[in-house]
Protein backbone atom coordinates (compact mmCIF):
# COMPACT_ATOMS: atom_id res chain seq x y z
CA UNK A 1 0.00 0.00 0.00
CA UNK A 2 1.28 3.25 -0.62
CA UNK A 3 1.01 6.30 1.72
CA UNK A 4 -1.73 8.49 1.55
CA UNK A 5 -0.73 11.98 0.29
CA UNK A 6 -0.12 14.83 3.82
CA UNK A 7 -3.27 16.40 2.20
CA UNK A 8 -5.52 13.39 2.52
CA UNK A 9 -3.91 12.53 6.04
CA UNK A 10 -5.10 16.62 7.45
CA UNK A 11 -8.72 16.01 5.88
CA UNK A 12 -9.13 12.61 6.78
CA UNK A 13 -7.89 12.87 10.41
CA UNK A 14 -7.89 16.13 11.60
CA UNK A 15 -9.81 16.15 14.80
CA UNK A 16 -8.82 13.20 15.92
CA UNK A 17 -5.01 11.68 16.78
CA UNK A 18 -5.29 8.94 14.69
CA UNK A 19 -3.29 10.22 11.61
CA UNK A 20 -0.49 9.47 9.31
CA UNK A 21 -0.15 5.19 10.43
CA UNK A 22 0.28 2.72 7.88
CA UNK A 23 0.89 -1.15 8.38
CA UNK A 24 4.44 -1.55 7.12
CA UNK A 25 4.33 -3.73 3.54
CA UNK A 26 6.18 -4.34 0.49
CA UNK A 27 4.44 -1.51 -1.39
CA UNK A 28 6.06 0.80 1.71
CA UNK A 29 9.27 -0.68 1.04
CA UNK A 30 9.38 -0.36 -2.63
CA UNK A 31 8.27 3.17 -2.07
CA UNK A 32 11.47 4.10 0.26
CA UNK A 33 13.62 6.55 -1.38
CA UNK A 34 17.39 6.09 -2.33
CA UNK A 35 18.57 6.93 1.21
CA UNK A 36 18.07 3.65 3.12
CA UNK A 37 18.25 2.70 6.74
CA UNK A 38 17.74 -0.61 7.99
CA UNK A 39 15.38 -1.52 10.87
CA UNK A 40 13.93 -5.16 11.99
CA UNK A 41 10.58 -5.22 13.33
CA UNK A 42 9.86 -7.15 15.62
CA UNK A 43 5.80 -8.12 16.87
CA UNK A 44 4.50 -7.68 19.92
CA UNK A 45 4.69 -11.78 20.02
CA UNK A 46 8.07 -12.19 19.71
CA UNK A 47 7.74 -13.28 16.13
CA UNK A 48 10.45 -12.11 14.09
CA UNK A 49 9.69 -9.87 10.64
CA UNK A 50 11.89 -9.75 8.17
CA UNK A 51 14.35 -6.85 8.05
CA UNK A 52 12.89 -3.85 5.62
CA UNK A 53 13.96 -0.40 4.29
CA UNK A 54 12.69 2.47 5.01
CA UNK A 55 13.90 6.49 4.13
CA UNK A 56 12.85 9.70 6.66
CA UNK A 57 11.24 6.69 9.32
CA UNK A 58 10.33 9.14 12.25
CA UNK A 59 9.29 5.97 14.22
CA UNK A 60 7.64 2.34 14.52
CA UNK A 61 5.38 1.16 16.82
CA UNK A 62 4.44 -2.52 15.98
CA UNK A 63 3.70 -3.24 12.96
CA UNK A 64 3.61 0.61 12.27
CA UNK A 65 5.29 3.16 11.13
CA UNK A 66 5.65 6.80 11.09
CA UNK A 67 7.47 9.00 8.33
CA UNK A 68 9.28 12.52 9.16
CA UNK A 69 7.59 13.69 6.02
CA UNK A 70 3.83 13.37 7.44
CA UNK A 71 4.87 14.69 10.72
CA UNK A 72 5.93 18.19 9.29
CA UNK A 73 3.70 18.07 5.86
CA UNK A 74 0.47 16.93 8.55
CA UNK A 75 0.75 20.31 10.23
CA UNK A 76 1.78 22.42 7.56
CA UNK A 77 -1.56 20.88 5.56
CA UNK A 78 -3.72 21.55 9.03
CA UNK A 79 -2.34 25.01 8.97
CA UNK A 80 -3.12 25.97 5.04
CA UNK A 81 -6.52 24.51 6.14
CA UNK A 82 -6.83 27.22 8.47
CA UNK A 83 -6.75 25.12 11.38
CA UNK A 84 -5.21 26.67 14.73
CA UNK A 85 -1.98 24.48 15.10
CA UNK A 86 0.01 27.22 17.11
CA UNK A 87 -0.44 25.47 19.91
CA UNK A 88 0.39 21.99 18.48
CA UNK A 89 4.67 21.38 18.07
CA UNK A 90 5.98 19.36 15.92
CA UNK A 91 7.12 16.62 18.73
CA UNK A 92 3.41 16.68 20.13
CA UNK A 93 2.16 15.77 16.29
CA UNK A 94 4.96 12.88 16.46
CA UNK A 95 4.03 11.18 19.83
CA UNK A 96 0.26 11.57 18.78
CA UNK A 97 1.23 9.67 15.88
CA UNK A 98 2.78 7.20 18.51
CA UNK A 99 -0.44 7.09 20.32
CA UNK A 100 -2.67 6.20 17.88
CA UNK A 101 -0.33 3.51 16.38
CA UNK A 102 -0.23 1.73 19.83
CA UNK A 103 -3.95 1.69 20.12
CA UNK A 104 -4.23 0.19 16.32
CA UNK A 105 -1.32 -1.79 16.96
CA UNK A 106 -2.94 -3.35 20.05
CA UNK A 107 -6.56 -3.60 18.67
CA UNK A 108 -5.46 -6.08 15.66
CA UNK A 109 -2.90 -7.96 18.54
CA UNK A 110 -6.64 -8.29 20.68
CA UNK A 111 -8.45 -9.28 17.47
CA UNK A 112 -10.39 -6.46 17.33
CA UNK A 113 -12.45 -6.20 14.80
CA UNK A 114 -14.58 -3.52 12.23
CA UNK A 115 -17.69 -3.78 10.23
CA UNK A 116 -16.36 -3.59 6.93
CA UNK A 117 -19.46 -2.53 5.39
CA UNK A 118 -19.39 0.30 7.96
CA UNK A 119 -15.93 1.47 6.98
CA UNK A 120 -16.80 1.17 3.33
CA UNK A 121 -19.58 3.20 3.60
CA UNK A 122 -18.10 6.04 5.44
CA UNK A 123 -14.94 5.88 3.14
CA UNK A 124 -17.68 6.34 0.01
CA UNK A 125 -19.40 9.26 2.31
CA UNK A 126 -15.91 10.74 2.20
CA UNK A 127 -15.54 10.65 -1.86
CA UNK A 128 -19.00 12.15 -2.19
CA UNK A 129 -18.02 15.07 -0.35
CA UNK A 130 -14.89 15.16 -2.00
CA UNK A 131 -16.49 15.29 -5.44
CA UNK A 132 -18.59 18.01 -4.01
CA UNK A 133 -15.91 20.49 -3.17
CA UNK A 134 -13.53 19.38 -6.13
CA UNK A 135 -16.30 18.61 -8.72
CA UNK A 136 -15.48 14.87 -10.44
CA UNK A 137 -14.19 11.84 -9.68
CA UNK A 138 -11.38 12.60 -11.61
CA UNK A 139 -10.17 16.02 -10.01
CA UNK A 140 -10.62 14.39 -6.46
CA UNK A 141 -8.01 11.59 -8.28
CA UNK A 142 -5.47 14.29 -9.01
CA UNK A 143 -6.09 15.97 -6.20
CA UNK A 144 -4.88 13.03 -3.91
CA UNK A 145 -2.10 12.20 -6.65
CA UNK A 146 -4.08 9.01 -6.80
CA UNK A 147 -3.86 6.64 -10.34
CA UNK A 148 -7.69 6.23 -10.17
CA UNK A 149 -10.77 6.15 -7.96
CA UNK A 150 -9.97 2.85 -6.80
CA UNK A 151 -6.48 3.41 -5.30
CA UNK A 152 -7.67 6.43 -3.59
CA UNK A 153 -10.70 4.29 -2.16
CA UNK A 154 -8.53 1.69 -0.79
CA UNK A 155 -6.34 3.91 0.94
CA UNK A 156 -9.36 5.40 2.38
CA UNK A 157 -10.53 2.16 3.39
CA UNK A 158 -7.17 1.51 5.26
CA UNK A 159 -7.14 4.61 7.12
CA UNK A 160 -10.39 4.86 8.35
CA UNK A 161 -9.79 0.77 9.42
CA UNK A 162 -7.36 2.24 11.53
CA UNK A 163 -9.03 5.02 12.74
CA UNK A 164 -11.86 2.79 14.01
CA UNK A 165 -9.67 0.32 15.57
CA UNK A 166 -7.86 2.75 17.51
CA UNK A 167 -11.40 4.36 18.44
CA UNK A 168 -12.54 0.57 19.75
CA UNK A 169 -9.27 0.34 21.42
CA UNK A 170 -9.61 3.47 23.11
CA UNK A 171 -13.40 2.62 24.06
CA UNK A 172 -12.15 -0.88 25.13
CA UNK A 173 -9.56 0.95 27.77
CA UNK A 174 -12.16 2.73 29.24
CA UNK A 175 -15.21 0.42 29.21
CA UNK A 176 -15.62 -0.10 32.42
CA UNK A 177 -14.30 3.36 34.05
CA UNK A 178 -17.05 5.07 36.62
CA UNK A 179 -16.39 7.70 39.44
CA UNK A 180 -18.55 7.49 42.53
CA UNK A 181 -19.98 10.35 44.26
CA UNK A 182 -16.92 10.23 46.99
CA UNK A 183 -14.52 10.91 44.23
CA UNK A 184 -16.55 13.16 42.53
CA UNK A 185 -15.76 14.71 46.17
CA UNK A 186 -12.15 14.07 46.66
CA UNK A 187 -11.80 15.53 43.02
CA UNK A 188 -13.34 18.51 43.49
CA UNK A 189 -11.37 19.21 47.02
CA UNK A 190 -8.22 18.74 45.17
CA UNK A 191 -8.88 22.26 43.30
CA UNK A 192 -6.79 25.04 44.84
CA UNK A 193 -9.22 27.57 45.76
CA UNK A 194 -7.77 29.86 42.93
CA UNK A 195 -7.75 27.40 40.24
CA UNK A 196 -11.62 26.77 39.93
CA UNK A 197 -13.38 26.94 37.02
CA UNK A 198 -15.77 29.15 36.07
CA UNK A 199 -18.96 28.54 34.21
CA UNK A 200 -20.20 30.92 32.28
CA UNK A 201 -24.63 31.90 32.01
CA UNK A 202 -26.21 28.73 31.25
CA UNK A 203 -29.87 28.69 30.98
CA UNK A 204 -33.20 26.10 31.18
CA UNK A 205 -34.89 26.17 27.95
CA UNK A 206 -38.22 24.91 26.50
CA UNK A 207 -40.08 25.26 23.23
CA UNK A 208 -43.22 24.83 21.28
CA UNK A 209 -42.84 23.27 17.98
CA UNK A 210 -45.19 23.45 15.06
CA UNK A 211 -44.03 20.92 12.22
CA UNK A 212 -46.75 21.66 8.87
CA UNK A 213 -48.57 18.93 8.51
CA UNK A 214 -49.11 17.92 4.57
CA UNK A 215 -52.30 17.14 2.89
CA UNK A 216 -53.95 13.72 2.94
CA UNK A 217 -53.86 13.71 -0.92
CA UNK A 218 -49.89 14.54 -0.54
CA UNK A 219 -49.62 11.75 1.99
CA UNK A 220 -51.50 9.35 -0.03
CA UNK A 221 -49.66 10.19 -3.18
CA UNK A 222 -46.33 9.10 -1.48
CA UNK A 223 -47.53 6.25 0.34
CA UNK A 224 -48.88 4.64 -3.14
CA UNK A 225 -45.66 5.28 -4.69
CA UNK A 226 -43.66 3.23 -2.32
CA UNK A 227 -46.17 0.73 -2.59
CA UNK A 228 -45.29 0.34 -6.73
CA UNK A 229 -41.71 0.45 -5.76
CA UNK A 230 -42.51 -2.30 -3.25
CA UNK A 231 -44.08 -4.36 -6.04
CA UNK A 232 -41.55 -3.93 -8.72
CA UNK A 233 -38.73 -5.44 -6.15
CA UNK A 234 -40.42 -7.95 -4.62
CA UNK A 235 -43.00 -9.03 -7.87
CA UNK A 236 -39.81 -7.85 -10.71
CA UNK A 237 -36.93 -8.13 -8.64
CA UNK A 238 -35.34 -4.78 -9.06
CA UNK A 239 -32.32 -4.20 -6.26
CA UNK A 240 -33.84 -2.64 -3.46
CA UNK A 241 -30.45 -0.15 -3.28
CA UNK A 242 -31.06 1.00 -7.21
CA UNK A 243 -34.29 2.45 -5.98
CA UNK A 244 -32.56 4.41 -2.64
CA UNK A 245 -30.43 5.45 -5.02
CA UNK A 246 -32.88 6.95 -7.38
CA UNK A 247 -35.26 8.32 -5.33
CA UNK A 248 -34.83 8.12 -1.56
CA UNK A 249 -34.84 11.58 0.33
CA UNK A 250 -32.22 10.42 2.90
CA UNK A 251 -29.52 12.17 1.86
CA UNK A 252 -27.74 10.29 4.76
CA UNK A 253 -27.84 7.03 3.25
CA UNK A 254 -29.26 7.12 -0.35
CA UNK A 255 -25.72 7.70 -2.10
CA UNK A 256 -25.25 4.03 -0.59
CA UNK A 257 -28.35 2.37 -1.87
CA UNK A 258 -29.96 3.46 1.82
CA UNK A 259 -27.77 1.12 4.06
CA UNK A 260 -27.80 1.68 7.64
CA UNK A 261 -26.06 -0.41 9.93
CA UNK A 262 -28.19 -0.61 13.15
CA UNK A 263 -28.84 -2.28 16.83
CA UNK A 264 -30.87 -2.07 19.34
CA UNK A 265 -29.28 1.09 20.62
CA UNK A 266 -29.20 3.07 17.55
CA UNK A 267 -31.00 6.43 18.06
CA UNK A 268 -33.49 5.89 15.23
CA UNK A 269 -37.45 6.24 15.73
CA UNK A 270 -39.11 3.54 17.40
CA UNK A 271 -41.77 3.01 14.39
CA UNK A 272 -38.44 2.59 12.19
CA UNK A 273 -36.93 0.10 14.76
CA UNK A 274 -40.22 -1.98 14.99
CA UNK A 275 -40.41 -2.90 11.71
CA UNK A 276 -36.68 -3.34 11.49
CA UNK A 277 -36.61 -6.04 14.00
CA UNK A 278 -39.53 -7.54 12.76
CA UNK A 279 -38.05 -8.50 9.22
CA UNK A 280 -36.64 -11.57 8.23
CA UNK A 281 -33.69 -11.08 5.66
CA UNK A 282 -34.88 -10.36 2.18
CA UNK A 283 -38.45 -9.45 3.51
CA UNK A 284 -39.46 -5.47 2.26
CA UNK A 285 -41.74 -4.56 5.17
CA UNK A 286 -45.31 -2.39 3.93
CA UNK A 287 -45.14 1.10 3.96
CA UNK A 288 -44.66 2.68 7.49
CA UNK A 289 -44.80 6.33 8.88
CA UNK A 290 -41.99 7.48 11.04
CA UNK A 291 -41.87 11.25 11.85
CA UNK A 292 -39.27 11.93 9.60
CA UNK A 293 -42.15 10.75 6.37
CA UNK A 294 -42.85 7.44 4.89
CA UNK A 295 -40.30 4.30 4.44
CA UNK A 296 -40.23 1.11 3.04
CA UNK A 297 -37.32 -1.21 4.51
CA UNK A 298 -35.15 -4.88 4.24
CA UNK A 299 -33.01 -6.31 5.80
CA UNK A 300 -29.95 -7.47 4.10
CA UNK A 301 -27.97 -9.25 6.75
CA UNK A 302 -28.32 -10.37 10.51
CA UNK A 303 -24.81 -10.24 11.75
CA UNK A 304 -25.19 -11.27 16.01
CA UNK A 305 -26.89 -7.92 17.58
CA UNK A 306 -26.71 -5.80 14.17
CA UNK A 307 -28.46 -5.39 11.22
CA UNK A 308 -27.66 -4.45 7.85
CA UNK A 309 -30.88 -2.52 6.37
CA UNK A 310 -31.92 -0.68 3.73
CA UNK A 311 -34.49 1.87 3.55
CA UNK A 312 -36.26 4.12 1.21
CA UNK A 313 -37.84 7.49 2.38
CA UNK A 314 -40.15 9.99 0.97
CA UNK A 315 -41.96 12.85 2.46
CA UNK A 316 -45.30 14.24 1.33
CA UNK A 317 -44.78 17.41 -0.29
CA UNK A 318 -45.74 20.76 2.31
CA UNK A 319 -47.21 24.04 0.14
CA UNK A 320 -46.20 27.53 1.20
CA UNK A 321 -50.29 27.86 2.12
CA UNK A 322 -49.55 24.97 5.11
CA UNK A 323 -46.28 26.63 6.30
CA UNK A 324 -48.26 29.32 6.65
CA UNK A 325 -50.91 27.68 8.35
CA UNK A 326 -48.78 26.39 10.77
CA UNK A 327 -46.77 29.71 11.30
CA UNK A 328 -50.29 31.54 12.31
CA UNK A 329 -51.39 28.69 14.66
CA UNK A 330 -47.80 29.04 16.69
CA UNK A 331 -48.34 32.61 16.73
CA UNK A 332 -51.62 32.32 17.91
CA UNK A 333 -50.61 29.80 20.79
CA UNK A 334 -48.01 32.44 21.34
CA UNK A 335 -50.27 35.51 22.21
CA UNK A 336 -52.59 33.28 24.11
CA UNK A 337 -49.61 32.33 26.29
CA UNK A 338 -48.85 36.32 26.91
CA UNK A 339 -51.89 36.95 27.44
CA UNK A 340 -52.38 34.52 30.55
CA UNK A 341 -55.45 32.72 28.96
CA UNK A 342 -52.81 29.30 28.65
CA UNK A 343 -50.25 28.18 30.48
CA UNK A 344 -46.83 27.20 28.59
CA UNK A 345 -46.56 23.68 30.00
CA UNK A 346 -50.16 22.90 28.71
CA UNK A 347 -49.30 24.60 24.89
CA UNK A 348 -46.58 21.93 24.85
CA UNK A 349 -48.31 18.77 25.98
CA UNK A 350 -51.23 19.96 23.71
CA UNK A 351 -49.91 21.23 20.59
CA UNK A 352 -46.21 20.55 19.96
CA UNK A 353 -45.15 18.20 17.78
CA UNK A 354 -41.83 17.69 18.85
CA UNK A 355 -41.71 14.26 20.32
CA UNK A 356 -38.28 14.22 22.11
CA UNK A 357 -39.44 17.38 24.76
CA UNK A 358 -43.21 17.02 24.27
CA UNK A 359 -43.37 14.93 27.22
CA UNK A 360 -40.82 16.97 29.25
CA UNK A 361 -42.69 20.19 29.05
CA UNK A 362 -40.64 20.92 26.17
CA UNK A 363 -37.73 21.18 28.32
CA UNK A 364 -34.28 20.76 26.06
CA UNK A 365 -31.58 18.34 26.65
CA UNK A 366 -28.13 19.27 26.43
CA UNK A 367 -26.66 16.59 23.95
CA UNK A 368 -23.45 16.98 25.56
CA UNK A 369 -23.84 17.01 29.79
CA UNK A 370 -27.18 15.08 29.52
CA UNK A 371 -28.49 17.69 31.94
CA UNK A 372 -30.96 20.48 30.90
CA UNK A 373 -28.59 23.64 30.97
CA UNK A 374 -26.99 25.36 28.25
CA UNK A 375 -24.00 27.55 28.37
CA UNK A 376 -24.96 30.67 26.50
CA UNK A 377 -21.96 30.84 24.51
CA UNK A 378 -21.91 27.80 23.24
CA UNK A 379 -25.62 27.34 22.25
CA UNK A 380 -26.39 26.25 18.77
CA UNK A 381 -26.27 29.72 16.86
CA UNK A 382 -29.68 28.75 15.31
CA UNK A 383 -30.90 29.01 18.74
CA UNK A 384 -28.54 31.47 20.71
CA UNK A 385 -29.76 35.01 18.91
CA UNK A 386 -33.74 33.97 20.06
CA UNK A 387 -32.93 33.25 23.62
CA UNK A 388 -29.68 35.47 24.43
CA UNK A 389 -31.26 38.30 25.87
CA UNK A 390 -34.86 36.98 26.64
CA UNK A 391 -35.86 37.58 30.52
CA UNK A 392 -36.84 34.45 32.52
CA UNK A 393 -40.39 34.11 31.34
CA UNK A 394 -40.00 35.81 28.64
CA UNK A 395 -41.41 34.31 24.94
CA UNK A 396 -38.95 34.35 21.45
CA UNK A 397 -41.05 35.60 18.49
CA UNK A 398 -41.69 32.39 16.22
CA UNK A 399 -39.01 31.18 13.77
CA UNK A 400 -38.25 28.76 11.48
CA UNK A 401 -35.34 26.55 12.87
CA UNK A 402 -35.50 23.55 9.93
CA UNK A 403 -33.91 20.06 11.12
CA UNK A 404 -30.59 18.21 9.45
CA UNK A 405 -33.39 16.92 6.49
CA UNK A 406 -34.36 20.80 5.88
CA UNK A 407 -37.71 19.54 7.14
CA UNK A 408 -39.79 22.92 8.74
CA UNK A 409 -39.64 23.82 12.10
CA UNK A 410 -41.73 26.47 13.02
CA UNK A 411 -40.47 26.92 17.35
CA UNK A 412 -40.95 29.54 20.01
CA UNK A 413 -38.65 29.24 22.79
CA UNK A 414 -38.78 30.47 26.57
CA UNK A 415 -36.53 30.48 29.42
CA UNK A 416 -36.93 28.76 32.35
CA UNK A 417 -34.12 29.10 34.45
CA UNK A 418 -31.44 31.50 34.31
CA UNK A 419 -27.84 30.55 36.25
CA UNK A 420 -25.29 33.25 35.67
CA UNK A 421 -21.90 33.41 35.48
CA UNK A 422 -20.21 31.69 38.80
CA UNK A 423 -17.41 30.25 40.05
CA UNK A 424 -17.67 26.42 40.24
CA UNK A 425 -20.04 25.11 43.50
CA UNK A 426 -20.02 21.20 44.23
CA UNK A 427 -24.02 21.30 44.78
CA UNK A 428 -25.05 23.69 41.80
CA UNK A 429 -22.67 22.78 39.51
CA UNK A 430 -22.53 18.42 40.40
CA UNK A 431 -23.23 17.28 37.17
CA UNK A 432 -20.19 19.20 35.73
CA UNK A 433 -17.91 18.51 37.81
CA UNK A 434 -18.83 14.33 37.63
CA UNK A 435 -17.82 14.69 33.91
CA UNK A 436 -14.51 16.82 34.81
CA UNK A 437 -13.54 14.14 37.66
CA UNK A 438 -14.85 11.17 35.01
CA UNK A 439 -12.66 12.67 32.01
CA UNK A 440 -9.62 12.53 34.29
CA UNK A 441 -9.99 9.11 35.54
CA UNK A 442 -10.30 8.16 32.15
CA UNK A 443 -7.23 9.75 30.66
CA UNK A 444 -5.22 8.29 34.20
CA UNK A 445 -6.60 4.78 32.55
CA UNK A 446 -5.50 5.40 29.19
CA UNK A 447 -1.87 6.91 30.65
CA UNK A 448 -1.79 3.45 32.45
CA UNK A 449 -2.44 1.35 30.02
CA UNK A 450 -0.08 3.19 27.20
CA UNK A 451 2.99 2.43 29.81
CA UNK A 452 2.49 -0.68 30.17
CA UNK A 453 2.17 -1.39 26.60
CA UNK A 454 4.70 0.74 25.71
CA UNK A 455 6.79 -2.01 27.71
CA UNK A 456 5.97 -4.98 25.98
CA UNK A 457 5.52 -3.50 22.29
CA UNK A 458 8.58 -2.65 20.15
CA UNK A 459 9.28 0.35 19.49
CA UNK A 460 11.70 2.64 17.70
CA UNK A 461 11.96 6.29 17.46
CA UNK A 462 14.60 7.75 14.91
CA UNK A 463 17.17 10.64 14.76
CA UNK A 464 16.11 14.29 16.70
CA UNK A 465 12.58 12.27 17.32
CA UNK A 466 14.85 11.26 20.43
CA UNK A 467 15.15 14.70 21.81
CA UNK A 468 11.63 15.10 22.19
CA UNK A 469 9.92 15.92 25.71
CA UNK A 470 7.56 13.48 25.43
CA UNK A 471 4.66 12.67 27.95
CA UNK A 472 5.75 8.67 28.15
CA UNK A 473 8.45 6.97 27.80
CA UNK A 474 8.61 5.85 24.00
CA UNK A 475 12.62 5.13 24.90
CA UNK A 476 12.11 3.15 27.21
CA UNK A 477 14.96 4.82 29.40
CA UNK A 478 15.91 3.19 32.81
CA UNK A 479 14.47 5.24 35.44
Amino acid sequence: MKYLSSAMLAIVCFGQSLCAQEPVTEDVVADAGEEMAMLEVVDTTKTPFKPFKLDGVAGVVGEYVILEFDVDKTLIDLRSQGRDVEDISRCQMFESMLESSLMTHHAVQDSLEVRESQINAYSDQQIERFKSQLGSDQKVVEFFKKESMADLRADLFEINKNNELARLMSEKIISEVEVTPEEVRTFFKKIPKDELPTFGVELEIAQIVITPKASEEERAKAIKTLEQYREDIVENGSSFATKAVLYSQDPGSNTNGGLYVINRKTPFHKEFMDVAFSLQPGEVSEPFETPDGFHILTVDKIRGENLEIRHIILRPVITEEQEQEAKDELKLIKSKIEEGSLDFVDAVQEFSTDTTTKFNDGVLTNDITLDQRFELTKLDPSIYPRVATLQVGEISEVFNDPDRKGTTNFKILTVNKRYEEHLADFKQDYVKIKDLALKEKKIRTIQKWQKEKIAETYIKINGDNRDCELSNNWLKKEK
